[in-house]
């Protein structure tokens, strides 16, 4: 039988339906965020005199649109549940289907708006998240977790701040053999309170044990004065080995467009990059993940009234949702601890989704 074209008018229709139920829900599921988030930070800030209500209330709006981002898929996927429920409840999906046009006809506005949404959370509110994480995270240090050491990677290689009793201290290392933590070609930066310079010190290799770093090859210079050599020297720090790689491994904080350039500069000097990996190709998948979203969406909810069941189905269809969440979060762990391939971790989800959707709706409907 041949197909009927679709028209024009009606793929508006149903894609600004689906876009208007989608942003309601994901405006109220951001609520819910930021009110748990903020009473969240309420509690801790409640501990210090020095912290404004202002202040973290700001800071809950920095976290938003990164913590926004992990529940996207559940508004993608509830909100063309209730597109389409809402739908078969007015007849609507039954006239169109009465008049020649096949499932995927109907599908595919929704499908197409669902992906783009998809590229739009990659190319847009990922890196706009990425900026605001990174401003929150350095507001719950200095304010939450009163931390005085500060870690920042460049291509000119590890950067490290720490304070100390009688002054400041920054931390250069060019290369770093992350297996060992031995930290080679190191400048070490020394100054007084009021940050002017009091020497430097230029090592060999520094080793990070407990609560020390041990400089090995040392040449000391201070202003006016020869400089010395030693063998060993040896600095207190407060810093550990998970402190540092946690405080520039943390992908939430690096934008979609600078992960390939953080990679390799992880790479370069030494540390192992799967976490930013795995983060770079989940973030590619992820149109993928809200296309699959839709025909799940599609296989509960393509029911006439008449039928009944319509809320067990839809039931079904968030019991697939969570699922799929925890079946990604679990894959995603172990494709960063190297126990299956990095591509297998971070698209099985977004794939098997969509071949479960694709198949049920081909075994179901007749279009």
């Amino acid at each position: 039988m041949m197909k009927h074209a679709f028209p024009r008018q009606l793929s508006f229709y149903m894609a600004g339906t689906y876009i208007k139920n989608f942003l309601f829900l994901a405006m109220m599921l951001l609520g819910v965020v930021y009110l748990f988030d903020t009473v969240e930070l309420l509690r801790r800030a409640a501990k210090f005199d020095d912290v404004p209500i202002l202040l973290v209330l700001q800071m809950g709006l920095f976290k938003l649109p990164e913590v926004g981002q992990m529940v996207l898929p559940f508004a993608v996927l509830f909100s063309a549940i209730f597109t389409f429920w809402q739908m078969t409840r007015r007849y609507e999906l039954v006239a169109v289907r009465a008049a020649g046009l096949s499932v995927w006809q109907i599908l595919g506005p929704i499908v197409l708006t669902a992906f783009l949404i998809g590229v739009i959370q990659v190319s847009m509110v990922n890196p706009f998240g990425a900026l605001l994480i990174g401003k929150f995270e350095a507001l719950e240090s200095t304010y939450l977790k009163r931390q005085t050491s500060f870690v920042s990677l460049s291509k000119q290689g590890l950067w490290l701040k720490q304070d100390q009793d009688q002054g400041h201290v920054i931390l250069h290392a060019g290369t770093i053999d992350s297996e060992n933590w031995i930290l080679k070609k190191i400048i070490v930066l020394f100054f007084d309170d009021t940050y002017s310079f009091t020497r430097r010190m230029d090592a060999d290799s520094a080793e990070l044990q407990d609560g020390q770093w041990s400089f090995k090859d040392v040449v000391s210079n201070r202003p006016r004065e020869m400089p010395e050599r030693s063998d060993f020297v040896t600095m207190t720090t407060d810093l550990t080995r998970e402190d540092i790689e946690d405080s520039f491994a943390s992908p939430e904080t690096v934008s979609f467009w600078s992960l390939p350039s953080f990679i390799e500069t992880m790479e370069n000097t030494g540390f192992d990059p799967i976490r930013l990996k795995m983060h770079y190709q989940v973030l590619l998948s992820q149109p993928l993940l809200y296309l699959s979203m839709i025909l799940l969406a599609a296989c509960v909810s393509f029911r006439p009234p008449r039928n009944g069941g319509t809320f067990l189905l839809i039931a079904m269809g968030t019991l697939m949702g969570f699922m799929i969440f925890f079946a990604s979060s679990f894959l995603q762990a172990l494709g960063a601890s190297h126990q299956i391939p990095l591509l297998l971790a971070a698209w099985a989800p977004a794939l098997v989704s969509m071949l479960i959707g694709a198949t049920i709706i081909m075994n179901v409907e007749d279009g």
